[in-house]
């Protein structure tokens, strides 16, 4: 059958295609990805805090929804596709809450991870022992309970700061909480009061918190060291009852040996030691005083302590009963001549022995009998007791003094007859008797006057010297002595027996002698200071006997010396050399008659003018004393004759004295201008300089510098600075003096600039002068010519746009105080180039004629005259003849010199030329 139609197939064709569209549209909305969502995902949570969760969903529209967990809920809040709810009192280390949803007949679900974690708020460190040996190891524990999660959680055991070990507990269980840290450590002597802690730090910072750290309690060590050897015990093998004696106990090696604690005892007795440590050892000092009670042998105890251990050691003594002897006179005191008894005794159990006689057997005394003299007086009697101590004999001794009554004995030692003492030194006066009891002893002088202080230390003096009568008296009579002192002393030289300054008269006898006081009696010499000359006697008076002398006292106590001045005294006497009969007095100097006399006393002058101008004018002195009449200047002193009189108490003399005067040489601006002009040209002078003063002055000027040349006539290289000196017997003067040299004026050159010039050029014309003073410049210029400019000096003149009015004689004159000197230039306006070579040739011709001839003028006239002829035109010969410097031949003067130039053919040549006037 046929086919389908096309349409048909069309028609089918978009049915499927509608169909298969329609279902994938189904399936996409059944495929859509819906999911819960629970936030936080994963939570840490402090124990016991609290939290909120999330639940969400994308469903469009759930069904039904919630939260599945174990743990406390405190609120919940709801939407259409979201659910909050607060979990509170989270304790659970782990936690794995649920959130789901119920969407399109499918459980959607989302689970979460809640972790709790604990600050390690207790950090527990075992105590440690009380006392703990050095060298020996103990156990550090820590302990952290409920801290965590474990595996954040780092314990640190500490000595001091240092750290001693160090854990992590890495890898451990989520769940795992608390930890504990354990360490074996060695004592040391420098572990001794340090202080061991424990350190717990939870590091929750990966999770996004801080670090949390706490320390236990501070547990300090005492570590200590106690030898195992016993103490050292020093003490006597014998106490005597009553006695107090050292004992001592010794321990080396303690540590810390402050903290030992030292127990001493003798038998039941506690001693209370003083304690001495140096470095680890230890020195226990005790004083034992053992009792009747403990007689026999007993035990000495030293128990150290230190950490809980003890170390002690004993020794037995042994403790005895030794009383003194007991040493006795029938009487005490007893008259010379009768007679005593002496007994000793020291016990049961001693054998005593009175001055080297024993007792029979121990326990019995021994005695002594003796008929008491003078010699016996403060005897002393010696009694020696043994006693028997386990072997050891031990003893004592007992001594007395018997004292005999008798009468005063003055003996020569003790109270001589004759005392001698120095002057000065403090002295204790002694006069001593003998004689029991001891006598009172009295020195007073026989005349009845002063009484001498025996017994007391005081200083000696002249006055006690004398005869004194001691009497020394006791109970039993009295004796009498007569003694004589004699107090010696050095010698003195006062101003009444030897007198610091002597005057003596020349011509008259005398003679030098000095009085000294003394004991003994001193000797006395004067001998002269320079050549040692001994003074004896009397003498006729000169002046070599004026001088110093030490006079000098001896005697056995010492000696004194003194300078006595001796002067010679004598009338005034003039001497040429010290007043001159002839004196030059010089003006301004300021110096004075110098006029000494010799004389003793020193004489009085005064001079006083006799005659003239000087008649009645005291003459100043150089050793006068100002006044009226002579007021120490010599700046009005007149020259003349002069009478000059020294006077003293011993006379008078004159001298008649010539005076003159002088002065230094002196110059001024009027005897010597500092400023002084020549003429160039003149007649060579010397400079005008003359000066004052007597003797008269010569006077030298020199050049500074370079020397003047002698010349007959002056040159300006004569100009310059120099030095004029004034020369006479009393000095010298001097004065700079500034020499200027004047010339006549010289036109040295007139150019013109440029050479050639076109019609409508400028041109410029240039003088230059020597002359001085300067010259003043001007100008004679052709007629006609216009527009013409002069320099400020005039030295130079400026044409512009030359014309040909210009074209001519320029004449340049200089002129001063001491002449005029012109010069001449010509500038022509030329026409074509031949023309102007033919005219230049010819006109060249009769300027170098008429050169030739004014130059052979010039050096025939001018030269021979020594002059400038400022009308004459100049040549190089000229110029060098008159100034010195010549002009260029051919060129300024001379014969004209034409200018030639090239052109274009289409242009004008003008020429400047120079001609000679």
């Amino acid at each position: 059958m046929p086919g389908p139609s096309p349409g048909l197939r069309r028609a089918l064709l978009g049915l499927w295609a509608a169909l298969g569209l329609g279902i994938l549209g189904i399936s996409a909305v059944a495929l859509e990805p819906f999911w819960a969502d629970l936030q936080p995902r994963v939570a840490l949570v402090e124990r016991g805090g609290s939290l909120w969760l999330n639940c969400s969903t994308n469903c469009p529209r759930p069904e039904r929804g919630g939260l599945e967990t174990s743990l406390r809920r405190n609120g919940t809040q709801r939407g259409l596709r979201w659910l909050a709810r607060q979990l509170v009192d989270i304790r659970e280390p782990e936690t794995q809450p649920v959130c789901f949803f119920r969407c399109a007949r499918r459980t959607l679900q989302a689970r979460g991870l809640i972790r709790t974690f604990q600050r390690p708020d207790r950090v527990e460190l075992v105590p440690l022992p009380p006392w703990q040996p050095v060298g020996e190891n103990f156990t550090l524990s820590c302990r952290v309970p409920g801290a965590g999660p474990r595996a954040s959680l780092t314990l640190t055991l500490l000595r001091g700061a240092q750290e001693l070990t160090r854990r992590s507990f890495t890898g451990e269980p989520p769940r795992a909480r608390g930890a504990v840290l354990t360490a074996t450590v060695l004592a040391r002597r420098e572990d001794h009061g340090v202080n061991f802690s424990c350190l717990a730090e939870l590091d929750l910072r990966p999770h996004g918190l801080g670090l949390f750290a706490n320390s236990s309690a501070l547990r300090q060590l005492r570590t200590f060291a106690l030898p195992p050897i016993p103490p050292s015990l020093v003490a006597p093998r014998f106490l005597e009852v009553g006695s107090e004696r050292p004992v001592s106990c010794t321990l080396d090696g303690l540590f810390p040996a402050p903290e030992a604690g030292v127990y001493l005892s003798l038998g039941d007795q506690r001693l209370h030691p003083d304690v001495t440590l140096e470095g680890d050892n230890l020195v226990a000092t005790a004083t034992a005083t053992p009792s009747a009670e403990q007689e026999g042998i007993t035990q000495l105890l030293c128990s150290v302590t230190l950490g809980g251990e003890s170390r002690e050691t004993q020794e037995n003594l042994t403790v005895y009963s030794f009383p003194v002897p007991l040493l006795t006179l029938s009487e005490p005191e007893i008259p010379e001549g009768k007679m005593v008894t002496i007994s000793c005794w020291a016990g049961a159990r001693a054998l005593v022995t009175l001055e080297g006689i024993s007792a029979a057997v121990p326990g019995q005394p021994a005695e002594l009998q003796l008929n008491a003299t003078e010699n016996d007086d403060k005897r002393s009697f010696f009694c020696d007791a043994a006693l028997e101590v386990d072997g050891e004999t031990l003893r004592k001794n007992q001594s007395t003094e018997l004292r005999v009554l008798y009468s005063p004995r003055l003996d020569d030692s003790d109270c001589p007859r004759s005392w001698t003492w120095p002057e000065g030194p403090e002295q204790t006066l002694r006069c001593e008797a003998r004689g029991n009891p001891e006598p009172s002893v009295h020195c007073a002088r026989v005349d009845g006057g002063a009484v001498l202080a025996l017994g007391l230390l005081g200083p000696v003096t002249r006055a006690l010297a004398g005869t004194y009568r001691c009497t020394a008296v006791n109970g039993q009579g009295q004796a009498v002595k007569d003694v004589t002192l004699t107090v010696e002393y050095a010698p003195a030289l006062d101003s009444i027996g030897c007198p610091e300054h002597i005057i003596w008269l020349e011509g008259t006898e005398a003679s030098l002698s000095c009085v000294a006081h003394g004991v003994p009696p001193p000797s006395v010499s004067c001998v002269r200071s320079e050549n040692e000359e001994v003074m004896e006697g009397p003498l006729r008076v000169a002046r070599e006997h004026a001088g110093i002398y030490r006079c000098e006292a001896i005697n056995a106590r010492g000696s004194a010396a003194k300078n006595v001045v001796v002067t010679v005294e004598y009338g005034p006497s003039f001497e040429e050399l010290g007043c001159p009969s002839n004196w030059t007095w010089v003006e301004g100097s300021g110096k004075l008659f110098s006029c000494v006399v010799d004389g003793k006393p020193e004489p009085r002058v005064e001079c006083l003018g006799s005659e003239g101008a000087s008649e009645g004018v005291a003459l100043p002195l150089m050793s006068s004393n100002p006044g009226p009449r002579n007021p120490m200047t010599s700046s009005n002193l007149s020259p003349g004759i002069y009478l000059c009189n020294a006077t003293n108490r011993h006379g008078s003399t004159v001298k008649t004295v010539v005076v003159s005067a002088e002065s230094p040489p002196q110059m001024d601006e009027s005897s010597c201008p500092s400023h002084q002009t020549w003429l160039e040209g003149a007649e060579a002078t010397s400079l005008t300089c003359s000066a004052k003063g007597r003797p008269a002055p010569r006077v030298r000027c020199s050049r500074e510098g370079a020397a003047r040349l002698e010349r007959l006539r002056v040159s300006r290289e004569d100009a310059g600075t120099y030095q004029c000196v004034a020369t006479n017997t009393h000095g010298t003067d001097s004065r700079t003096v500034t020499v200027g040299v004047e010339y006549r004026p010289v036109v040295a050159e007139l150019a013109a600039s440029p050479p050639n010039v076109r019609p409508g050029g400028n041109f410029t014309l240039t003088c230059r002068a020597e002359a001085w003073p300067p010259a003043q410049i001007s100008w004679r210029t052709p007629p006609g010519a216009l527009n013409l400019g002069l320099s400020s000096n005039n030295s130079t003149l400026s044409v512009a746009s030359a014309m040909g009015s210009h074209g001519g004689e320029y004449e340049c004159a200089a002129t001063n105080a001491h002449g005029r000197h012109t010069r001449r230039i010509t500038v022509r306006v030329a026409g074509p180039w031949l023309w102007v070579a033919v005219g230049g040739a010819a006109g060249g011709a009769a300027l170098l004629a008429v050169g030739a001839g004014l130059a052979f003028y010039v050096q025939s006239t001018a030269c021979k005259k020594g002059e400038y002829n400022v009308q004459e035109a100049e040549s190089s010969g000229e110029a060098v003849c008159l100034n010195g410097a010549g002009g260029t031949p051919g060129a300024e003067g001379g014969a004209e010199t034409p200018g030639t130039a090239e052109s274009p053919a289409d242009g004008e040549v003008f020429a400047i030329q120079l001609t000679a006037s």
